[in-house]
């Protein structure tokens, strides 16, 4: 609906003065009005100017003011009718209540009373068509195949989330920041059977510590200092939908033998009451962590980790999707073109060259920025090189390829090739062991085998002294 416009207001009424009236008020009320006599000619008019809500006498000559209502309603579920009566009339009154009347006035018409529950009326229906709005823009937004990649990793990531989102199994959504998992996430909730039931979600990372327990469970008035009302949890507010867990990796480790339980039970009590508390909700975790080293570390407990993660999905990182980019850009430029209102279409070849060879350490989020920021400040229909950020431009500039120094020996040259593409990758192990094409207890025995240890000063220094031109001592092999 466009905000700008009057709202529309049908009064109908067989006494041509009162509808006469009706309309002087409802004009001065600052709303469109149009007139009917009679019940069929109103229809009429309902069916052609679909107004936001009618004022209707119950008693009109031609047809029952109740079947009015009842048709009105099957015509526009949304619109608003309130019903004029004779006084005394209260049972029609609550019969056309229940046909689906707004609410009802008994004659003689008060000024006062009719304009202020004519604005509830209207303000109702605007409740009503902008949450439909909003529903149907949610739905647009996270359809499945709205989730942008062609590339061979994406479309094996789409038949998987296609496959699993029916089901009731919980999820675990793994990639890196920037990489998209909020929306594989909202794509698995709306393409499954609880698409029509809340979608609640929380971030474990963004709120503290100390916090989370009363945000998942709720509490009860006075359970702590500061409890002024009752609180309801989010699991329960996730009742018949599904519960989005961002970033599970940093909920503390006393909250994940309490999730655990949930999860068990399906049952809980919140903070501070004798209540208990049944839950149907479909949980989807997502995670930026390495999980291996998080379970390692006990920063993530085991027994949860095999509760969470009977689906696992991984959102491949950018730089594993390079041919995605193409396709990314053409959606972003139309994005932000339209936005900001910029006829800028294309993209030169050696911008593509720099987007494709960038390691997009922010992913899909980085890529993003970089697209918006070009479109704001390019003069013409293409982007220039000029028109990326710095930060892309110096990053190419100073890229380099793997190169073997002189006088290395095998067991040199290995390290090199580890402690490169650990840099590269930014410390993410399982993601080098994939790029060198070893399995990841190979890269660890290796990683041992060199003593390369994190991804600190040392390791900087190490893969330094390993890449200069004079000779070092050998590392001997096994």
């Amino acid at each position: 609906m466009n905000p700008k416009r009057k709202r529309r207001v049908l009064a109908i009424d067989d006494e041509p003065s009162l509808t006469e009236w009706l309309k002087v008020l409802l004009e001065h009320g600052r709303y469109e009005v149009r007139t009917a006599l009679i019940g069929t000619r109103g229809e009429e008019i309902f069916r052609t100017w679909r107004p936001d809500a009618v004022v209707t006498d119950m008693m009109l000559p031609d047809v029952d003011g109740i079947e009015l209502v009842r048709r009105f309603k099957e015509l526009e579920p949304e619109a608003e009718v309130i019903v004029v009566t004779g006084q005394g009339n209260i049972p029609r009154s609550v019969e056309a209540i229940k046909a689906g009347a707004f609410d009802f006035l008994e004659k003689p018409i008060d000024a006062d009373r009719l304009l202020d529950k004519l604005e509830k009326a209207i303000k109702q229906k605007s409740l009503m068509d902008e949450n439909e709005q909003l529903k149907q823009k949610l739905q647009d937004r996270y359809k499945f195949q709205n989730v942008i990649g062609k590339s061979k990793r994406m479309q094996e990531l789409f038949e998987l989330i296609e496959s699993v989102a029916a089901s009731e199994a919980n999820i675990l959504v793994q990639g890196e920041n920037g990489t998209g998992k909020e929306l594989i996430a909202n794509a698995i909730h709306y393409n499954s059977k609880r698409s029509k039931g809340p979608f609640i979600k929380i971030n474990c990372a963004a709120i503290p510590k100390d916090l989370i327990e009363s945000e998942l469970f709720g509490y009860k008035k006075g359970a702590f200092t500061g409890a002024t009302m009752d609180k309801e949890g989010l699991f329960e507010m996730a009742e018949g939908g599904s519960l989005l867990l961002d970033e599970i990796g940093e909920m503390p480790a006393y909250l994940q033998t309490k999730l655990l339980r949930v999860l068990q039970e399906r049952e809980y009590r919140p903070i501070g009451s004798d209540r208990i508390v049944h839950v149907d909700f479909r949980l989807i975790c997502a995670t930026n962590i390495d999980l291996d080293a998080a379970l390692r570390d006990g920063r993530l407990r085991e027994d949860l980790y095999f509760r969470i993660n009977t689906i696992t999905l991984r959102v491949p990182p950018l730089r594993e999707r390079t041919e995605d980019i193409p396709l990314l850009c053409d959606y972003l430029l139309d994005k932000f073109g339209q936005r900001y209102s910029k006829n800028v279409k294309t993209l030169a070849p050696s911008v593509y060259h720099l987007l494709i060879r960038n390691r997009w350490p922010g992913n899909v989020r980085e890529l993003e920025n970089a697209i918006e920021r070009a479109v704001l400040v390019a003069k013409g229909t293409e982007i220039m090189v000029g028109d990326l950020p710095e930060s892309i431009r110096e990053e190419s500039a100073t890229a380099t390829d793997f190169v073997i120094p002189p006088h290395r020996t095998l067991a040199e040259i290995e390290k090199m090739a580890i402690l490169q593409t650990l840099q590269r990758t930014n410390w993410n192990k399982q993601e080098a062991a994939q790029i060198l094409g070893v399995y990841r207890p190979t890269l660890y025995s290796k990683m041992k085998k060199h003593d390369i240890r994190g991804g600190g000063k040392r390791a900087a220094a190490s893969a330094a002294s390993l890449s200069s031109s004079s000779p070092t001592a050998s590392t001997t092999t096994s």
